[in-house]
């Protein structure tokens, strides 16, 4: 099914910087609770299901892209407010999708 210009314009990715890494132990997939700063537009909490292939310390500070304007969504005892953008791999590896160089915080993606 084919997307449209429309369509895809309301999908608001913006560019976060993870301030925060907590374990998810409550969580189905190994994940981690992440605070993300989106400048001025605010901090926002996600459940990210990247710790096999993820250490908390290499997490923190690194600049992500998120879908910033899903419904919050229940994941065991945590609400995640943002979806952090992955490449899945054909072995399932999730690979954080950033921008190649710092940039501003909440600068949307086009």
């Amino acid at each position: 099914m084919a997307l449209t210009w429309d369509e895809f314009r309301k999908v608001d990715m913006r560019v976060g910087k993870v301030i925060e890494v907590q374990d998810f132990p409550e969580a189905r997939n190994p994940s981690y609770k992440l605070t993300i700063d989106f400048g001025p537009l605010g901090m926002k909490k996600s459940s990210a299901a990247i710790r096999p292939w993820y250490r908390k310390e290499d997490l923190l500070g690194r600049q992500v892209v998120a879908v910033f304007n899903f419904p919050p969504k229940q994941i065991a005892n945590f609400v995640s407010e943002v979806l952090v953008l992955g490449a899945v791999q054909t072995d399932r590896e999730v690979v954080l999708l950033r921008p190649d160089a710092e940039r501003e915080l909440g600068a949307r993606i086009a």
